[in-house]
């Protein structure tokens, strides 16, 4: 097969200015065109790809045009390398994330860098340096998980004790132990601010007119609610009382959740609670804590109480979810205890609606116990030596040897 060296030329010039799926059948038509043996013609005459080629004639044939994706090609995502490397970032930073104070936003603002993340993952790990990517990378992974790096005025706490770092350091390790135990159940409970039961403006904005008083006045009633929330499986359960909220009334919501939760839970032995220095929930609590062993030798379950350090309760799970339940409602008139109700069940964590409860026992404020009684109570727990208010172990009485 011959073709004049001019023709050559323009057919060469010509697929050299046309772009993409145009080029393509360009080419397919002038190899149809010089017929049998005009692939091989054109690859070795005028320096034309054949894989080219054939997918310029399937083009030209179907008549469906093949969009390129160059933006495809190139380095594959950290994830192809270390497919577990997401996951162990977000529970080295899960556990040390606050949610926004204001709860005007859900964001996450972490207290650390994306280059001690990288550290923490070499030391708990064991990823070696260089098979780990750059801090910038880490950080792109971060903010993907919905973290922010960026530092916060009204996201910092207003003080810092010494064991501040410590307390960070061991909930690290035990969030990290329980992830990895089947027979630990961790869980986050802490109370939300009262809810005024009123034609109140809350300040946020809905598509449906609400008329709202325009000035404050004395509520009739107030709802304040208490959540019990697990991060590793975000099922949530919201308990609400117009009562006080006292050390009997933890302990009571925690007894009914268990209650039903423990059938879908057989496995576990011990559960992992993550709480506030609350003044009713506190280690120091004596009425708290002689619930919670009561807790424990009903259940026959070990509990292990996980503190955050002082004025960094909003690192506790827990506060994700009001932040999320504050946007929910906002520009919502919550003028009776039902609209509270039916609002908080209609509220959606990762999709899924939480449980919701009004409970309607009145709670006497001011009970405890005498230093006698405590004495035999602080008997029964175990104190992390150097930081005994924050982490407490109460194990049960086996049932055999009660009475």
């Amino acid at each position: 097969m011959e073709l004049p060296n001019a023709f050559k030329i323009i057919f060469t010039e010509t697929a050299q200015i046309l772009k993409n799926s145009d080029r393509r059948i360009f080419m397919a038509r002038v190899v149809n065109a010089l017929g049998k043996g005009g692939q091989r013609f054109a690859e070795s005459e005028m320096n034309w790809n054949r894989d080219v080629i054939r997918k310029g004639k399937h083009e030209l044939e179907s008549g469906i045009r093949c969009i390129d994706y160059f933006s495809g090609r190139g380095r594959k995502p950290i994830e192809e390398h270390l497919p577990n490397l997401v996951e162990d970032i977000d529970l080295i930073v899960k556990g040390q994330s606050q949610t926004d104070p204001t709860f005007k936003t859900t964001r996450l603002y972490t207290r650390l860098s994306s280059a001690e993340v990288r550290q923490q993952l070499i030391e708990q790990n064991g990823y070696k340096d260089f098979d780990l990517p750059t801090d910038e990378i880490i950080r792109q992974k971060l903010q993907e998980l919905g973290y922010r790096m960026r530092s916060v005025q009204k996201s910092q706490p207003k003080k810092k004790i010494p064991q501040t770092d410590a307390i960070f350091d061991q909930l690290s390790n035990i969030h990290t132990s329980a992830k990895n135990d089947e027979t630990v159940l961790r869980i986050s409970i802490d109370a939300k601010a009262t809810v005024l039961v009123g034609p109140f403006s809350r300040g946020g904005k809905s598509w449906v007119t609400v008329r709202a008083a325009d000035h404050d006045f004395q509520s009739g009633e107030n709802l304040t609610p208490i959540g019990i929330f697990l991060p590793e499986y975000n099922d949530i359960k919201l308990y609400f009382s117009n009562s006080n909220i006292t050390s009997d009334f933890i302990v009571d919501c925690m007894n009914d959740f268990w209650s039903m939760a423990k059938q879908h839970f057989p496995y576990v032995k011990t559960l992992l609670v993550n709480l506030d220095n609350g003044p009713e929930n506190n280690s120091r609590r004596t009425q708290f804590m002689n619930r919670l062993t009561e807790f424990a030798d009903e259940f026959q379950i070990d509990i292990q109480l996980a503190y955050y350090p002082p004025y960094h309760s909003k690192y506790n799970p827990i506060e994700r979810v009001w932040g999320v339940l504050e946007q929910h409602w906002n520009g919502s008139l919550l003028d009776t205890k039902d609209a509270v109700i039916k609002l908080a069940q209609t509220m959606k964590w990762n999709g899924n609606n939480p449980i919701v409860k009004l409970v309607e026992k009145s709670y006497q404020t001011g009970v405890s116990l005498t230093q006698k009684a405590m004495a035999l109570i602080e008997k029964r727990l175990e104190r992390l030596e150097g930081l005994e208010k924050w982490f407490v172990k109460i194990s049960p009485i086996p049932t055999k040897t009660m009475g």
